[in-house]
């Protein structure tokens, strides 16, 4: 007899759900009755997942990394729906807040610890043979990764450092985007020319990029905390949180990219172009770039030796 009442229970409120949506529920029980059982290859669309690795070459290690490619996306993808959350927040609650950075975090982490398959995990000869079949593709161009950057902090302090003090919020977001430092990655300095990497790029994905900076001005992660009460934003396991994100997002992350370009690139007699064309020991250190999402909760010194020590343990190997 309980499990009746549950079941009639349930059915009312089933019932209630439809009728509010003028929907019917006895044409929704007849779909139960056809429908087939979920699976969980159907669920994750895993036929199709393991499809989408189209090398270009026949040397086997190139698999390894159209894959670790795919997966990092996929990572950079949950990192953005943690943001959206955190910014589409309006109850301001210092819990919901650090739980979001948290997961961010956890995410990068693993990002960050399995990235020894890029630097260990596949032969040197056969990436120096398949990576130019690439060209010009490059990680350079990952959308998702300048996205959550958006999301993260104001545009201008994503300004290149050397300009970065003629800029300020009272800019246009173009003005903005139009210096933002990953440009000058992917930008002969001697002529001013782009590369082809960074001319599709902005063709692709300019007005997105835009549309969406306009979208989260004044609305940013790091304008959402300031948001907070001053007794919120003293919280010190939150800061501690926002300060781990900085540090994963621009030193930790770019310094595992570091150690596969040098790798990579940087053994042979002379330097190797990455696969983009960008120049790699200028665009990829922290230290070069200072990037930092959440400037106000560093010291001055903090902010002036951003980065610095790790570039230091990639360049002087005997500091380690």
């Amino acid at each position: 007899m309980e499990k009746k009442e549950q079941i009639d229970s349930q059915i009312l409120k089933l019932q209630e759900k439809y009728k509010d949506s003028g929907q019917d529920l006895s044409s929704y029980l007849d779909g139960l009755l056809y429908q087939r059982y979920l699976t969980y290859w159907d669920y994750i669309h895993l036929d199709t997942l393991l499809s989408i690795q189209v090398p270009r070459t026949h040397f086997p290690d190139e698999e390894i990394f159209i894959m670790y490619h795919q997966i990092t996306e996929l990572y950079f993808k949950l990192i953005i729906h943690e943001q959206k959350q955190i910014i589409d927040d309006r109850s301001m609650s210092v819990d919901f807040f650090l739980e979001k950075v948290r997961r961010i975090n956890s995410y990068y982490e693993a990002l960050i610890s399995s990235f020894s398959i890029m630097i260990k995990g596949m032969e040197r000869d056969q990436f120096m043979r398949y990576r130019m079949a690439l060209l010009p593709a490059s990680g350079f161009q990952s959308a998702q990764y300048r996205m959550i950057e958006i999301y993260a902090t104001p545009m201008e302090n994503l300004v290149h450092h050397s300009v970065r003090g003629d800029f300020s919020a009272s800019n246009s977001i173009e003005e903005l985007y139009e210096h933002i430092y990953w440009k000058n990655g992917a930008t002969d300095k001697s002529t001013g020319e782009k590369t082809l990497t960074l001319k599709q790029f902005e063709y692709r994905y300019t007005p997105r990029l835009i549309r969406i900076a306009k979208q989260v001005k004044n609305g940013t992660i790091f304008h959402k905390y300031l948001q907070l009460s001053e007794e919120k934003q003293d919280n010190k396991e939150l800061i501690k949180a926002l300060k781990k994100l900085d540090l994963n997002a621009n030193v930790n992350w770019p310094l595992m990219h570091m150690g596969s370009a040098h790798r990579y690139l940087g053994k042979d007699k002379g330097e190797i172009e990455a696969s983009g064309g960008t120049n790699w020991k200028e665009y990829l250190p922290p230290s070069f770039q200072k990037v930092i999402f959440f400037p106000n909760l560093y010291s001055k010194e903090e902010l002036n030796d951003w980065g610095k020590q790790w570039v230091e343990h990639i360049f002087n190997p005997k500091k380690r």
